[in-house]
C-alpha cells in the first residue's frame, strides 16, 4: 500500500530539516569532509612554504601521498555526501507528489497505470493532500485548546478527504466501520495512518484496475476488522448489521442478520471451520466473483471507475 510521511506547501521545508536532523550518517559525513578538506589545506600550505618539500628525493615526499589520500578522501566523502543529499530531495519531491523520470519508471512498473496516469495521479495527490492540510489548520484555528491526537501532524490524505473523495469520486455510498476499514487498509503496513504518496498510486491501481487476486486480497483486508488473518462470525455480524440496520424492518433485525452469517458461512467457510480464512476467501471467490463483496460494498462501480480513468487522460 513502511507505509508513511508526504508534505505539501511549508510542510516541504520542515521536513528537509526534519531528514537532515535524522540523517546522523550524513552529518557525520558533512562533519568529516568538512575536517578532511581543512587539514588537507593546512598540509598543502606547510609544504609551500618548507623548500625541502620541492625536491622528488625530498624526505618529506610522503607528505604528498598523505595529501593525496586526503585528497580522495575527501572526493569519496563529499561523493557520498552528495549522493546522501540527492536521495533527501528525490524523497522531499516524492513526499510531495513530484517524481523524477526514474521514479516516474519505477511506479509505473509497479503500477497498472502508465506513465501518463501516473503523472496525472500525482498531481490529484498534491492537491489532496493541500486540501488535508487546510483542513487540518482550520481545525487548529477553531479548536486552539484541542491537543492533535497521535500521528495527526503526518501529512498526507487524511481520513475525511479519502472518505469524501470515495463518496463524490467513486460512488462509494456505505456505512461509517467499512469506509474507515478501507482506509486502513488502502497501505498495507501503514494501517490508520495518512495515505502516502506510494500508498496512493499502489492502493488505486489495485483499486481501479487491479486483478482478481489483488481486489480479492485488498478486500479480505477491508473485512478482517481486527487484522488476524480471520473474518469471524461476530465480524460478519457487524459488517452486515452496520449495512441492514438502516433498512426498515417488520422483525427483530438482528436475527435476520444472524441467518444472513449462516448463509455466508455456508458459501464461504470452505473447510467448515466456522470462520473464514483468505485461502476459504480466495477458493470461494475463484468458483463465484459475485461473493466478492458479500459483506458490503469496498470497490467503486465500473461506471465510477472509466469515468475517473478518462479524467486521467486530459
Amino acid at each position: 500500500m513502511s507505509r508513511k510521511q508526504p508534505k505539501e506547501g511549508g510542510g516541504a521545508g520542515r521536513s528537509l530539516t526534519a531528514a537532515f536532523n535524522n540523517n546522523t550518517k550524513g552529518g557525520a559525513m558533512i562533519m568529516k569532509s568538512v575536517s578532511i578538506f581543512l587539514a588537507s589545506g593546512r598540509r598543502a600550505s606547510a609544504q609551500s612554504r618548507d623548500p625541502a618539500g620541492n625536491g622528488p628525493n625530498s624526505a618529506h615526499q610522503p607528505r604528498a601521498d598523505s595529501h593525496s589520500k586526503d585528497q580522495n578522501s575527501t572526493g569519496t566523502a563529499r561523493t557520498t555526501i552528495s549522493r546522501d543529499n540527492r536521495r533527501i530531495l528525490a524523497r522531499m519531491d516524492e513526499l510531495n507528489g513530484k517524481l523524477n523520470p526514474k521514479m516516474l519508471e519505477m511506479y509505473k512498473r509497479r503500477t497498472h497505470f502508465s506513465k501518463v496516469e501516473v503523472e496525472a495521479l500525482c498531481k490529484i495527490y498534491r492537491k489532496l493532500v493541500a486540501n488535508a492540510s487546510m483542513n487540518s489548520k482550520a481545525l487548529a484555528a477553531s479548536n486552539p485548546g484541542v491537543i492533535a491526537k497521535a500521528g495527526s501532524s503526518m501529512d498526507g490524505i487524511d481520513r475525511s478527504v479519502f472518505r469524501e473523495l470515495l463518496h463524490s469520486t467513486f460512488d462509494i455510498v456505505t456505512e461509517e466501520t467499512l469506509m474507515e476499514r478501507i482506509f486502513c487498509a488502502w497501505e498495507k503496513g501503514y494501517e490508520g495512518l495518512p495515505i502516502r504518496l506510494e500508498g496512493w498510486l499502489m492502493g488505486l491501481s489495485t483499486f481501479l484496475k487491479g486483478s482478481q487476486a489483488e481486489k480479492t486480497a485488498f478486500c479480505f483486508r477491508v473485512y478482517d476488522l481486527n487484522s488476524d488473518g480471520f473474518i469471524t462470525k461476530d465480524e460478519m455480524f457487524a459488517l452486515l448489521r452496520n449495512c441492514l440496520i438502516k433498512q426498515p424492518q417488520d422483525e427483530d433485525p438482528d436475527e435476520g442478520v444472524k441467518d444472513l452469517v449462516e448463509i455466508a458461512l455456508r458459501k464461504l467457510d470452505m473447510d467448515k471451520d466456522g470462520k473464514i480464512s483468505f485461502q476459504d476467501y480466495q477458493e470461494a471467490i475463484a468458483e463465484e466473483p459475485l461473493l466478492l463483496e458479500a459483506f458490503g460494498q469496498c470497490l467503486p462501480s465500473d461506471r465510477a471507475t472509466m469515468s475517473f480513468l478518462s479524467t486521467l487522460q486530459a
